[in-house]
Order: C-alpha cells, then sequence, then structure tokens
C-alpha cells in the first residue's frame, strides 16, 4: 500500500507538526481559566439593548479589578470572568455592568473558584491523564500479548501511547493559537476534551492493530508475504472503515461548532482537531512506525 511505501513521508509530516504545535505552545501558551487559576465568573443578561463593550470598558477599568475578560453571549448577555471577589466587589461589579441602574440587567449566575479549588482540578486533571496513558498501554499489551513476533506486545503499546501523543499536542497547539488571539480559555471542558480524544483515538489504533494481529496469524504460513506487506493488507482492509467511522463523528462535532453554545465552540472545535488527527495517526503514523520498528530490529 501506498502508505506504508512512503511512511516516512507521512512520519515527518507529523514531526513538523508536532513540532509546530509545541513552538506554538511555548511561543502563545496557554490562557488558563478560572477553573484552575480561581476567579469569579459573573453571567448577566440585559433585558433591552445589550451595550457594547467600548462602552462598559471604562467602568470596568475604574473598578481596578485587575484583568476583567467580558465576552458575549446569546442576544443580550455577557460573561464576565474576574479575580476572586469580594461581595462589596460583586456589587460594584453589578453596578457598572448596568450603569448604576439595575433594573436594566439581571444577573443570572455568579460562581467563584478559589485559587487552592483550582490547584486541586489541575492535580487531578494532569492525574488523570497520565493514569488513561498508562492504562492504554496495559491494555494493548495485554490484548497483543500472544504477539511476540516479528514485533513485541509491548512496543504496540508503546507505538498507540505515540500516537496518542501526536493526536492530542496537535490540538493542543491549535488551541494555544485560538488562546492568543480569540482569548479562547484552558478550562475544565479542555481537560475533558483531552480525555475524549484519547479514549476515541485509541479505539481507532486498536482496531487496526487487531486486523494486523489477525493478518500474521493468517498468512505467516506464506513466506512470500512479510510483515511491511502484512501491515499494508491490513490498512487496505481498515481504510474505508476508519475514515466512515471518524468521519462521522466529526460531522455531529461540527454541528456542535456551529450551531451549538458559545460555551462548547472550543469544546467541539478541540475534539473535530483530535478525531481527524487521531483518524491520521491510526492510518498514517501507528501503523508505519509498526514497520518502521521491525525493519529496524531485522537490521540489528
Amino acid at each position: 500500500m501506498f502508505i506504508i511505501k512512503h511512511k516516512k513521508i507521512f512520519i515527518g509530516l507529523s514531526i513538523a507538526l508536532v513540532a509546530l504545535s509545541l513552538v506554538s505552545l511555548f511561543v502563545f501558551g496557554l490562557d488558563v481559566g478560572i477553573d484552575f487559576k480561581g476567579g469569579a465568573l459573573t453571567e448577566v443578561a440585559y433585558k433591552n439593548a445589550r451595550p457594547s463593550q467600548e462602552v462598559l470598558n471604562p467602568s470596568l477599568e475604574a473598578l481596578n479589578l485587575g484583568n476583567v475578560s467580558l465576552q458575549p453571549t446569546g442576544g443580550l448577555g455577557y460573561i464576565v470572568k474576574t479575580r476572586d471577589l469580594s461581595d462589596s466587589e460583586h456589587t460594584l461589579l453589578l453596578n457598572a455592568l448596568s450603569g448604576g441602574q439595575k433594573d436594566v440587567l439581571t444577573e443570572t449566575s455568579f460562581n467563584s473558584i478559589g485559587p487552592s479549588v483550582g490547584r486541586e482540578l489541575t492535580r487531578k486533571a494532569i492525574l488523570a491523564i497520565i493514569l488513561i496513558s498508562f492504562a492504554i498501554i496495559c491494555f494493548i499489551a495485554f490484548a497483543f500479548r500472544k504477539v511476540s513476533k516479528p514485533v513485541s506486545s509491548w512496543k504496540y503499546g508503546i507505538i498507540a501511547i505515540i500516537s496518542l501523543l501526536h493526536d492530542v499536542i496537535i490540538p493542543v497547539g491549535i488551541f494555544t493559537v485560538l488562546s492568543h488571539y480569540y482569548g479562547a480559555e484552558l478550562n475544565t471542558l479542555f481537560v475533558v476534551a483531552v480525555l475524549t480524544i484519547l479514549g476515541l483515538s485509541v479505539s481507532d489504533t486498536i482496531v487496526i492493530f487487531d486486523r494486523i494481529r489477525e493478518n500474521i496469524r493468517g498468512y505467516t504460513a506464506n513466506s512470500q508475504m512479510n510483515f511491511s506487506q502484512i501491515v499494508g493488507l491490513s490498512l487496505e482492509q481498515s481504510f474505508v472503515r476508519s475514515i466512515s467511522t471518524s468521519l462521522t463523528v466529526i460531522l455531529v462535532l461540527l454541528a456542535l461548532f456551529f450551531f451549538g453554545p458559545l460555551s462548547t465552540k472550543y469544546f467541539a472545535l478541540m475534539l473535530t482537531a483530535g478525531m481527524f488527527f487521531g483518524t491520521y495517526s491510526s492510518i498514517f503514523l501507528a501503523s508505519p512506525l509498526l514497520v518502521l520498528v521491525e525493519e529496524w530490529q531485522r537490521k540489528k
């Protein structure tokens, strides 16, 4: 199959995309939301016309609350993100948003998260990602425990994790650009998106690996087929199924992005990117890496 024939091109493309994403991450960084750094989130809805941000900004700056993020929501509302507020500061914020006329708006929600809660969420999020990655390696190594030749079962697990890192790092790189230019914030939905990408991506990789395993058993006696040919055959058998399944999910996620609420737009975009690159890595990265490892072992 042409994928195996040109495997170094596809692997090189993946390396380039990962490198660009890491550069973007270090250059732009991520704008951490109040879920992790602590702060207050106030949502208000105006009864009539919503004033423009240019009109509200001078009043908000006069409060000396530090960095205040004003994000439109719906047709008449704003989401205001600030540092943690005292009761008096909260009242002053509402006065600034209403121009001193309390009957012009309604506060629909107010959430305050302390720094200690943010640190705890950060710790749990990192721990969840590490544990899931470890569980994936163990599962794949167990599932492929009877596959010892020509590539050991634990190497399937390592290659799957490499593919998963690829699937997560590239969407994170995209998110850093969105964070820098459009104010997207890293919140709990971001972590949910990462964990979902890990689950969806590894399932596609395992399906292709399982097809390779079955073909190895079936074609072992056929000396005319080497390992790279078996992997190529497995990809031909799985290619249409993998793309069709992923495309169905991507179409749903795009519908959520374009027609869903503002609060889930970046979540949907992250999942869309994760599904796209997850499908790419399962076909164009993980399987070629298996062939590359087998070739390297033969040359030793």
